[in-house]
């Protein structure tokens, strides 16, 4: 058999053309032969290989004949009951060791992924399901999962739906997508959009909203290229009337200070300033006779079995939101 060792000597081989039933190029090298292989490099003995991995010298004798028929090259020299590598064979022991601990390293992964409460879950969610519903969920998850490795990615409604679509997350809370066949959608909760006014704004302290002064109102939003102030212009659309002044913010709690202190209104869900309501510092009145309603829930692609783990923090997510939705306002 030849060692595979090049020399000004040698004549090149002729071609021949490929033979696509004996070439060993068309599998990988089988992880029993590499793994008797570098054990017998190591200890230079067939009877000590043959002892570490409970085999006969006969079993191992045919493993390495076998792998070296497979690759084509002699990989070891025997002198008496010794063996030395060839050049061949310390290259493929140098790839050999890496091989295999990488296998032992994957069969360890597998064995802590098997493990009650060990994995990942990858989450995406929009910036405030992460400030408003995200802490208390994960807080109790990881009383259930304290092995389980966690990460957030945020971003808004579209670009949540990427990372699942990409598969970089497990997971999105967010709202329902539109159009979307690939994805599965498991409801959470629906809330209604409101206007939310400082209790010093005239529509405060009469109770009611005067339809023609909307569009005269400093709007105070979080991300005007949101699919939530989509469907906010296109509800006072169909309501014939056209929302002007806009001020943008990129932070949930500035928008409710600024409309505390009367710099201008925002349409929100009640669950988002449940706080600020509850203390009186700010009001929320209903946005017309129709509601403007958002569903929420969990999307994954569709078909997937969903892991322990996935079930568990779904679960959460609902009880955590069972009073976050209907909720009514001043005048309903």
């Amino acid at each position: 058999m030849p060692s595979c060792q090049s020399g000004s000597m040698n004549a090149p081989p002729k071609s021949r053309p490929p033979d696509e039933t004996n070439s060993w190029m068309k599998s990988p090298i089988d992880s029993q032969q590499l793994q008797a292989f570098a054990i017998l490099a190591r200890n230079g003995s067939f009877t000590q290989t043959a002892r570490e991995l409970f085999l006969t010298q006969s079993a191992i004798s045919h493993s390495i004949k076998a792998l070296e028929s497979d690759v084509g090259c002699r990989l070891l020299d025997r002198v008496g009951r010794k063996v030395t590598l060839t050049q061949a064979g310390e290259h493929l022991l140098s790839h050999a060791e890496r091989v295999l601990a990488d296998l032992r390293n994957a069969r360890e992964g597998l064995a802590e992924l098997g493990r009650w409460g060990h994995g990942r879950l990858r989450i995406a969610a929009p910036v405030t399901v992460c400030q408003y519903l995200l802490p208390s969920v994960l807080r109790e998850f990881k009383e259930s999962f304290p092995h389980c490795h966690l990460s957030i990615e945020p971003g808004d409604s579209r670009e949540v739906l990427e990372a699942v679509d990409q598969r970089r997350v497990d997971l999105a809370v967010t709202l329902e997508p539109e159009g979307e066949d690939q994805f599965e959608f498991i409801p959470l909760f629906s809330d209604n959009m409101g206007f939310v006014v400082s209790p010093l704004h005239p529509w405060a302290t009469s109770g009611k909203v005067t339809r023609n002064e909307i569009p005269k109102q400093n709007f105070i939003v979080y991300h005007r290229r949101s699919r939530t102030w989509r469907m906010i212009e296109s509800y006072f659309r169909n309501e014939e009337l056209v929302l002007n002044a806009v001020i943008e913010l990129g932070a949930m709690d500035a928008i409710k200070e600024l409309v505390k202190v009367g710099l201008g209104i925002s349409v929100l869900a009640t669950w988002v300033a449940r706080k600020e309501l509850l203390d009186q510092s700010l009001v929320s009145l209903p946005v017309g006779k129709r509601r403007l309603q958002r569903n929420w829930g969990v999307v994954h692609w569709k078909g997937r079995r969903l892991t322990l783990a996935e079930e568990t923090f779904i679960g959460l997510c609902r009880s955590a939101t069972e009073d976050w939705g209907d909720q009514p306002t001043k005048d309903e």
